[in-house]
């Protein structure tokens, strides 16, 4: 797909909304999100039958735009995909797509801060290279330097056990196990521990923690809650380049999508699951909210691990530990979205390609503290990214001599905050609701404003507002609590404490963003391909995955 053409990303809306819905495949997919269509697109490939089914209007889950505006002023907003890393060559997405001949171009960040960190009192960029990140921290706070590095090496032993784990295909063979106990003695001690654990061994400045944690907002848990280990594997992948992908996170979420029709595969989409069919304790097939059947003997969920275990599946087919543990799954916070359109010279005004992360204070656990405190939503910072910086060249994100803007905060997903109760969030009706309405306007108001101070004067050239609260999230995805980021990655809840591909019903796998290899497109990508392997090993069937 060019992307010098007219783009809209319902282009495939209405064909793949109206197509007979199979009456049986080898393989059916519930939700189009990026772990989904992955694993479809590489079982196509093996030349299994396989149908993805999803209740959303677009293919892609967390990973769509929206088009807003008429067509002389139409401005497209990525819901979820704001930036990635280690597109490089030989990097990570490219060997994940290369086998399914997906080719998306990635327009490389500011690599000398990609991320750009926000403070009452300093401003740090978060350059490419770990040790490019050492020595500006060297600089930053040089009475640190023995921290500073402790740290550093924790994030290098993590880089090095992951290039290991790749290489024996995640087996933790003799070799693995030698590498962690010659290189990886940081590892094996904060592997189940909490960043706050690492940290506290680290500094007790609190600026420089702020520092070390200011990327918190890409799994929404505070330090004392986040797996060190997720914390700087997440480090690691962007300290290899941050990456935006050319035309926005659709362009990825199409063209996964069209290799799966490409291999004979098909994505039929405003078709939401109403139950998964199990017959004789085995996944037989779907049965849609239309009341369409589609028999399978092999089920795939890329959808909320929750909804899928304990409303498709249903208890009547679960053990009660099991019940009772998908039942007490820790979620993360969730995030407000507001989208601008802004006729200005954001250039001029200081702003990069770089994602902006401003902060009303230092204290992590606090902030998060104050999100579910039961008060009305609200915000203690937020984050500010451009498409049409990132990504100047295509033209389908604004018009000439607009930008788009997209600026989130860390809020609240309980409908019970936005006052709403859960048959008007069932029902919808909350949108309309007046006291919905003002919440929701207070935080976008609010955001809008740290926008202004952050950039002054660009506030007064907005042309086009419009938000999106968790509970906006939960009507699209179906997301529990609203969050795109799966089960919380806690020490207990991370690595192999997650769900693995097989659930307990037979015939029945899973992917997504709470699945082992984690959330965000990089560990959504990975599940799906995992999934596929492990139903190609479990079929007999060679499905060739990197």
């Amino acid at each position: 797909m060019s992307t010098a053409e007219p783009f809209l990303p319902t282009d495939q809306t209405r064909r793949r909304s109206t197509q007979q819905v199979p009456e049986s495949v080898d393989v059916a997919l519930v939700g189009a999100g990026p772990s989904s269509l992955m694993a479809a697109a590489y079982l196509a490939k093996a030349g299994l039958r396989t149908a993805v089914f999803d209740s959303h209007y677009v293919a892609g889950g967390c990973a769509t735009q929206f088009a807003r505006g008429s067509r002389a002023k139409r401005y497209l907003f990525d819901v979820g995909v704001h930036y990635i890393g280690d597109c490089g060559p030989g990097g990570l997405f490219r060997r994940l797509l290369e086998p399914l001949d997906v080719n998306i171009d990635f327009v490389p960040m500011d690599p000398d801060g990609f991320d750009t960190l926000v403070f009452p009192d300093f401003e740090f960029r978060i350059p490419v290279g770990l040790q490019r990140f050492r020595e500006r921290l060297h600089d930053q706070f040089p009475k640190e330097g023995r921290g500073i590095d402790r740290y550093v090496r924790f994030l290098a032993e993590i880089e090095r056990l992951g290039d290991k784990l790749v290489e024996t295909r995640g087996r933790q063979t003799l070799g693995f196990l030698w590498e962690v106990a010659t290189r990886g003695r940081l590892v094996a001690r904060y592997q189940n521990l909490t960043l706050k654990a690492l940290l506290d061994s680290c500094t007790d400045n609190l600026h420089l923690r702020a520092v070390l944690a200011g990327q918190h907002g890409d799994y929404g848990l505070p330090p004392s809650q986040a797996s060190a280990v997720l914390h700087a594997g997440l480090s690691m992948h962007y300290f290899r380049g941050a990456w935006y992908p050319k035309g926005g996170g659709q362009i990825m979420s199409d063209e996964l999508a069209l290799a799966v029709e490409r291999h004979g595969g098909s994505v039929h989409l405003r078709k939401g699951i109403e139950r998964v069919i199990v017959e004789d304790g085995k996944a037989a097939g779907l049965r849609l909210e239309n009341g369409d059947e589609v028999r399978a003997s092999t089920i795939v969920s890329g959808a909320d691990l929750r909804k899928t275990m304990l409303e498709l599946v249903g208890p009547e087919h679960l053990s009660a530990d099991e019940v009772q543990r998908h039942d007490s799954w820790k979620w993360p916070e969730a995030l407000y979205l507001t989208c601008l359109a802004v006729e200005d010279d954001l250039d001029a005004r200081g702003m990069r390609a770089s994602n902006y992360w401003q902060y009303d204070g230092y204290d992590f656990d606090a902030l998060y503290e104050g999100l579910g405190n039961g008060s009305e939503p609200a915000a203690a910072g937020c984050y500010i990214t451009s498409a049409t910086l990132k990504d100047p060249d295509t033209p389908h994100h604004a018009p000439a001599g607009t930008h788009t803007v997209e600026v989130m905060a860390l809020v609240s997903g309980k409908p019970q905050d936005w006052g709403v109760t859960p048959d008007e969030f069932a029902d919808g009706s909350y949108s309309k609701k007046a006291d919905y309405k003002r919440r929701k306007q207070a935080v976008e108001n609010d955001l809008i404003r740290r926008f202004d101070t952050l950039f002054p004067g660009a506030g007064q050239h907005i042309v086009f507002r419009e938000s999106a609260t968790p509970l906006s999230h939960s009507r699209y995805t179906r997301a529990t609590n609203g969050t795109g980021y799966g089960i919380s990655a806690t020490p207990d809840q991370f690595g192999p404490n997650r769900p693995g591909p097989r659930a307990s019903v037979p015939g029945l796998y899973l992917c997504g963003a709470s699945a082992r290899s984690g959330h965000g497109i990089a560990g959504a990508l990975q599940g799906g391909m995992v999934a596929a392997a492990t139903i190609g090993r479990d079929l007999g069937k060679d499905v060739p995955t990197p």
